[in-house]
Parts: structure tokens; sequence; C-alpha cells
């Protein structure tokens, strides 16, 4: 049974209206909604904002825009660097962060049944709804800034990710983990292979690890995720290039049936609980994805396979999880290390000292360690 559309109500011109609400972040529905237009201050949209209360835009779209702006400066004068362990400043900055989201999502516009803005000056945004929400048949309301997102994603679509291991480009889709961290993949395109034959990638996402396994000469890779979208942009990437007689896709939560002499898994790399489905790529709650890898990883692996976990340290450094307890559910698992390859990261963060988890971040590791049931080797 499909289920009824959320409905968002106010009142407008003495009448009273509703329209469809749609969050692709799992933001809830607001429960009061005034009108907003060109002569809203800022001040007022904020204070507004902050008590609960959304507002439907009417104005001008380049105001608007301008307007969340202002919101957001006023959202991060409030933000201090929080003092105490990395995993107290891990708390702070996670809560600041789902109270800013909050905030600034209570700025809505109002939109057509063909994904088109009834405002002045405001852009073509069909493609990039349509690509996030699918068709629609009824007009609806969204957040400003979940649109920008949209509009942002729409972008990346199109331009696509270089992947230098690939000499290509991949093209993430909206809510699927974009690979603009090119160290993982590097890992993976140097690290030598076991076996040509056959390999998994489990979680594939975007299907860029699948795509440099093929790259190097693996004959068959199967990926799997659970994910419609992953799924989705994992297949339009392999098809783009060219590589749909070498990667099998398969909807299954972690492996699939049989065994390989090669599975690779990026899991998420922290383990909390993430605020929106959208952040399920970065967060693993209870490291279960972690976890249900290594546990498993055994019983898929030929006679001297070898599992690749791309993991960053990231959550050892912000008191989240110790290399102890990783170490613990790799021998629990009946796995040993054969050896393990470790390599910085080189975003912009890393090396940005006003960033809150800069402490954490400037002594991050990302690594790929090699997993298997023989004989250990150098950690």
């Amino acid at each position: 049974m499909v289920p009824a559309p959320v409905l968002i109500h106010w009142i407008e011109n003495d009448l009273s209206c509703s329209a469809r609400w749609r969050s692709e972040s799992g933001m809830p529905s607001p429960k009061r909604v005034v009108i907003a237009d060109d002569r809203t201050t800022a001040d007022a949209a904020y204070r507004l904002a902050c008590e609960g209360t959304a507002m439907l835009w009417r104005g001008d779209f380049q105001n608007a825009r301008q307007l969340l702006q202002a919101m957001a400066r006023r959202c991060d004068r409030k933000v201090h660097k929080a003092a105490g362990s990395p995993l107290e400043a891990f708390n702070f900055h996670r809560q600041a962060q789902s109270q800013r989201a909050r905030t600034l999502a209570m700025l809505l516009m109002p939109f057509d049944s063909n994904h088109t803005l009834p405002l002045r000056r405001a852009p073509d945004v069909a493609a990039a709804c349509l690509e996030a929400y699918g068709s629609a048949d009824a007009p609806y309301v969204a957040s400003l800034r979940e649109l920008l997102g949209l509009i942002g994603a729409h972008e990346w679509r199109k331009a696509g990710v270089d992947i230098a291991a690939l000499d290509n480009r991949i093209h993430p889709h909206y809510g699927v983990f974009a690979p603009v961290r090119g160290e993982y993949v590097g890992l993976v395109a140097e690290m030598p292979l076991p076996s040509t034959t056959l390999a998994f990638d489990i979680g594939t996402g975007t299907g860029v690890l699948a795509a440099v396994l093929a790259q190097r000469g693996v004959q068959r890779v199967v990926a799997t995720d659970q994910d419609p979208r992953a799924l989705a942009c994992a297949q339009e990437n392999i098809t783009r290039l060219g590589m749909d007689a070498t990667i099998e896709l398969l909807c299954a939560d972690l492996f699939p049936p049989g065994r390989a002499g090669l599975i690779v898994c990026n899991p998420p790399w922290l383990p909390a609980r993430p605020s929106s489905p959208i952040e399920y790529a970065m967060y693993d709650p209870d490291s279960r994805m972690l976890r249900g890898f290594l546990d498993g990883l055994a019983g898929h692996l030929e006679k001297a396979g070898e599992g690749w976990l791309i993991l960053s340290d990231l959550a050892e450094h912000l008191g989240l999880r110790t290399r102890a307890e990783l170490l613990e559910w790799i021998s629990a698992a009946g796995l040993t290390v054969l050896g393990r390859k470790d390599v910085r990261p080189v975003h912009p963060r890393a090396s940005d000292a006003a960033d809150p988890l800069h402490a954490a971040r400037s002594a991050e590791l990302t690594s790929l360690w090699r997993l298997g049931t023989g004989q250990a080797g150098t950690a």
C-alpha cells in the first residue's frame, strides 16, 4: 500500500491552504508555516526558524537565496569551538550541524507539479528535482536548502569526478557517496591482486571500485548494494565505461552467493547514527556494516583469497572506536591481517586548522587492510 502523502498547512489571504511535503533528507514536515517574501528581514527569518516556524516563500528566488545565506551566517555566529576530548568535540559538532540543518530547512519553496518554481528569477530546476524526487503529479513544497543540494548534486552528476586509476570519470547520483577522496581509490588501484578470476565489491555505491578492479584485469566482478539509487548509479557508470560484460550488479545486503579470490569493501567510516538517510554513506550505526563484512568474510573467501577492507582511522582519533576493538573483531571472525597499506588524506579539511575536528583529521590515515584466513603478516 502506498503511504498517504504528508501535507503541510498554512493560511494565505485568509484562506486555508495545504500542499504535499517533500524531504529527501528526512526532515519532518513543519508544524507551523507562515508566508514570507522580499520584505522579510534576515533577523525576523532567523528568529522564526529558531522557534520552529517555517516560511513559505512568495518573493524573488534570488532574494530567497540571499536570505538563506544571511540566516546561515547567524547560525554560524552562535557556534563556538568545543573544549574537551575529541569525542566531546565530535558530539558537539554533530549537534551543531543538526541544529543548523533544522534551522536553515525552515525556508520553503513552492513547486508546481512539473518541478518548476512559480517565483521571479527562478532557475530551471526540473532536471535536478526529477533525478532526486522522480516524477511529481501534484504541487509540493520543499526546503530551499534541500533544493540547493539537489542542484549541486545535479551538477556533480553532469560533470562527474575524475578518477585517475580509470583515466575516466565517475558520475555520482543524488544520495550516492561521490568518490572525491581519491586516496582510497588509489589504494585499490595499487595493491597487488591476489586473484584476477572473480572479485566481489561489497557496498559498491557509484561502482568506482568495481570499475577499478575490472580496469586492472579482474575477469568478473560481482558488485552488491541494497540502495536502489546506488545500484542505478553504478549501472549507469558501468555502462558508460563499457564494462557491462565484466561487472554484474546485485541487490544484496553485503555478500553475494559463493566465494571469490578477492573481496573488497569500503564501509562507512564512522560508527555513529546518521541524522538523515543521505548520511548512511558516512555513518555506520554500531559498526553494523563493518562487523557484518568481517563476520561473513571467511565464509566467502576462496582458499588463499584476500579481503580488502578500506577504512579510515578517524573514528579512533575521535574516540568512537579503538584499534584494539577492530583487531578483536578481525580475530573473532577467524581472520588474520596479511598486511596493511596506509595513506594520508589530501582533502582540504585535513589541513584546515579552523575545522572543529582538526586535531583528529590532521592525524587521520586511510588504510587498506589485507585480510585472510592464512598466516598473519605485518599490520
